[in-house]
């Protein structure tokens, strides 16, 4: 449509803003239980700034982030409870997960864009991508609609943003703190991944290069190998004496990768002291920009190997104008990569290939929804087992770090800024906005405090609030409630209806959670203190 064209109006039940796999997952369970209790489905439309043209799916698709993380359950718990390795999870992500062919955690984001189109369209779900927000309308305190800069206006009765900087609660007028706000630390952000595919790598050839590397750079008589590893390190004896360490276990036995059916885990920097000697850079990521990280590499079909390892430094205002660019790497990214690609091709790769979107960690966090969520209270079991929508653990995942966090933590007499792995009840209220009540926030940037969205941003979490807060819209939609006054209990009894209830087993850390809780509170500024 022209900008000359007259604005067309279409009408809808829900809109989902953003298509990462949460705010498709909210779509299809919204769709679905409107059908389960009307026999037909609602009107439903999912709106992207990506190019559906390389794939729906947000970060695991058109990102390439392949290597899912997955909830962590301890095996004193699993075997209690009977559960497998990931724990008893989200049955809509589950299925996400068995229609597209995944064994454990690599997840083919090929097969992945052609499951969710089914999904979508099974749940007689429209798409819309390229599309910019010119701005909003609201009704008193409601979402109403959505223009876009082409003129064309979506309305709808509730509103989905699955969008890692939350851009629609943004022009929406929502509250959003930078960075690591919540910490006091609104300038700090996570790094930013460029994923990328090798081809014609075999694991276990890939294992023994490793083993050499692991070898040479801990042999200090080996004055080649040392003086590639002074090179990763710039000189800097301390650093140098940390990678050498790392190498190796106990025992003193290399710490080289492990390769699983569908995925290798690379617990050492071998191969990044490697890449850096080569680069001619600093193995850090504050000093160099950009660093070969010890990575997590998902095994895929045809002998392809995707790889999170690349990690670029971002602060708060660079993560969210990355968002708003729609993930797109830029110049000084693809340079690096062409770094990558003569590295890789060097220790046999035939094909090196980076991806047409970045994954954004974290990029800020909304305040003002109906239940905040800490990383306290994720410490201390999540919200009651009586309201739970299920069970989910993930440590507090910082990589890459967070500027200023230990120096502010000392500041205020703080020492410990490390905590133990939570496992907590889920619930959805967090990511509910109280002052926009029919608009909910499904991502890293929903409602979460202190150190809760280091381990509330993992996919597999969001997929579980994503069925509930589809399940929530249907309940709203049909009567006449908005999101903000659906509770959890009335979702739960849904899922318990539905049989798609997970099992419940949270943990509950005491002293743990004291402790964070201190720092938490320390660190928060004055309007969440």
């Amino acid at each position: 449509m022209t900008s000359g064209t007259p604005s067309v109006a279409r009408t809808y039940d829900f809109i989902g803003f953003g298509d990462e796999v949460p705010g498709i997952l909210a779509l299809v369970a919204a769709a679905r239980e409107y059908r389960r209790r009307m026999g037909v489905f609602p009107r439903s439309l999912l709106m992207l700034k990506g190019d559906s043209q390389q794939g729906i799916g947000g970060h695991l698709v058109r990102g390439g982030l392949a290597y899912l993380d997955r909830s962590q359950v301890p095996e004193k718990v699993r075997d209690r409870f009977g559960l497998p390795t990931f724990g008893d999870g989200s049955t809509l992500y589950s299925e996400f997960l068995q229609r597209t062919g995944v064994i454990q955690v690599a997840l083919d984001s090929r097969r992945a864009d052609v499951v969710l189109r089914q999904m979508l369209r099974e749940a007689g779900v429209d798409i819309l991508s390229r599309i910019e927000i010119e701005s909003v309308n609201k009704e008193d305190t409601r979402l109403r609609s959505i223009r876009l800069t082409k003129g064309e206006v979506y309305a709808a009765e509730h509103f989905i943003d699955s969008t890692v900087n939350a851009e629609l609660a943004q022009a929406a007028g929502v509250p959003k703190l930078p960075g690591f706000g919540t910490l006091g630390l609104p300038d700090s952000e996570l790094s930013v991944s460029l994923v990328f595919e090798t081809e014609g790598l075999e694991p276990f050839a890939l294992k023994q290069m490793e083993l050499e590397y692991i070898k040479r750079f801990s042999n200090r008589s080996d004055t080649e190998a040392q003086r590639f590893l002074n090179v990763a390190a710039d000189g800097d004896a301390g650093l140098a004496n940390l990678l050498r360490l790392e190498l190796l276990d106990q025992f003193g036995k290399p710490r080289s990768m492990w390769i699983g059916p569908d995925y290798i885990d690379v617990p050492t920097k071998a191969l990044s002291i490697a890449y850096h000697a080569f680069r001619g850079t600093k193995l850090s990521l504050g000093e160099s920009f950009s660093i070969l990280d010890n990575a997590n590499v998902a095994r895929l079909p045809n002998g392809r190997l995707a790889w999170n390892a690349l990690l670029f430094w971002a602060t708060a205002a660079e993560a969210e104008a990355l968002a708003r660019s729609g993930a797109k790497p830029t110049p000084a990214m693809l340079k690096e990569m062409t770094f990558i690609d003569r590295w890789f091709k060097s220790l046999g790769a035939t094909r090196v290939r980076s991806m047409p979107e970045l994954y954004i960690r974290h990029a800020g966090n909304i305040t003002n929804t109906v239940q905040p969520l800490s990383g306290t209270q994720m410490l201390m079991g999540g919200i009651p087992t009586a309201e739970a929508l299920g069970t989910f653990g993930y440590h507090f995942d910082i990589r890459g770090g967070i500027l200023g966090l230990k120096e502010r933590a000392q500041a205020k007499g703080i020492q410990q800024i490390y905590f133990q792995q939570p496992l907590f009840n889920v619930g959805m209220r967090h990511a509910i906005v109280r002052s926009v009540p029919n608009l909910a926030v499904i991502s890293p940037a929903s409602g979460f405090v202190g150190l809760a969205s280091s381990a509330g941003r993992i996919v597999e979490f969001n997929a579980g609030v994503g069925q509930a807060i589809g399940i929530a819209a249907a309940i709203a939609l049909l009567s006449k409630r908005t999101l903000a006054q659906i509770s959890n209990s009335e979702v739960r009894s849904v899922l318990a209806q539905t049989g798609k209830l997970p099992r419940l087993y949270p943990l509950v850390y005491p002293e743990e959670a004291a402790r964070l809780q201190k720092l938490e509170k320390a660190l928060a500024p004055t309007s969440l203190a």
